[in-house]
Formats: C-alpha cells, sequence, structure tokens
C-alpha cells in the first residue's frame, strides 16, 4: 500500500496527506514492531544466508514473484525519487513564501524557490517517506515467509 501511495505522488496535484503528521506516526509505530519480529522469527530459526535463500526458492511462485515486484518497484522509487529531487529537501512555507533545503556540498542551507519547484521537493519527499517504509517491509515480509518455510522444512524433516 505505501509503494502504491509513493507511486501515485507521480499523478498531478498533491496527495491529500500532505499537510498531515498521523499516517507518518501510524507507518513508524507499525513498522519497528512488525520489522522486530520478523527479524526475531528469523533469528529462532537459526538459518544461514544460503539456507534462507533456498527457503525464499521453495515458496510458491506467484508469491515470490509478488515480493520481487514489490522490491523492485520500491528501490526504483527511491532512486527516481532521490534523482527527480537532486539536493533539495525539507520543502516548506514561511510567510507566503517557499523554502527548502539545500544539501549540495559547500552550499548547504535553506534557499528560496518557486511555488512548482517547492511543490516538486514537497512530493519527492513524501515519495521518499512512504517507499523507505514499504521497502523495509516488504523486506519483512520476505524474512517472514521465507523463515516460516524454513520451520515447516524443519517440522517435516523431524516427523520424517
Amino acid at each position: 500500500m505505501l509503494l502504491l501511495l509513493a507511486a501515485l505522488t507521480w499523478l498531478p496535484g498533491t496527495l491529500p496527506l500532505v499537510g498531515s503528521k498521523w499516517p507518518m506516526v501510524v507507518i513508524v509505530v507499525l513498522l519497528f514492531p512488525i520489522s522486530i519480529a520478523a527479524l526475531v522469527r528469523m533469528f529462532l530459526s537459526g538459518p544461514d544466508r544460503h539456507s534462507v535463500w533456498l527457503a525464499f526458492r521453495c515458496l510458491p511462485g506467484n508469491l515470490q514473484a509478488v515480493l520481487g515486484a514489490l522490491v523492485v518497484s520500491g528501490v526504483v522509487l527511491m532512486l527516481l525519487s532521490s534523482v527527480d529531487a537532486g539536493n533539495l529537501q525539507a520543502a516548506e512555507v514561511k510567510d507566503g513564501r517557499y523554502f527548502v533545503f539545500d544539501t549540495t556540498p559547500h552550499a548547504r542551507g535553506t534557499i528560496e524557490v518557486s511555488h512548482s519547484r517547492y511543490l516538486a521537493v514537497l512530493e519527492s519527499d513524501q515519495r521518499s517517506m512512504l517507499a523507505i517504509p514499504g521497502l523495509i517491509l516488504a523486506g519483512a515480509a520476505y524474512v517472514v515467509f521465507a523463515a516460516g518455510e524454513l520451520r515447516r522444512a524443519d517440522v517435516g524433516f523431524r516427523s520424517s
């Protein structure tokens, strides 16, 4: 869902969630427990990297395709977002004027920009804030499914 919202930032206009802070709070509140639970589940199964890859390969092909598509789309969104914004980030409005933070080496600081450039930076920031957690959650899904497959294989091995 987060990757879909990140992709929607390329449509004309801005997403209705731009001004509110609660979506990011919900994302952060869900992101950390889900990611930590996935990693704990993987560590409890105790596999090496090769076993995790083999477990992923044993998953159904449709699930592999969906997880792969999520990771690839997350990476593409991140790359396009970083290329699109350049060195500008943190768009804000002060006294009716538009400012962004320029991260260019030897020229760091807040600069005034046009309204159109402000909107472009705002959308790029929003795209990154949605794509990064989406990519992390896709990775957590990969870990959970691979750990489940390893557990299923261990139970099958012990019962035979």
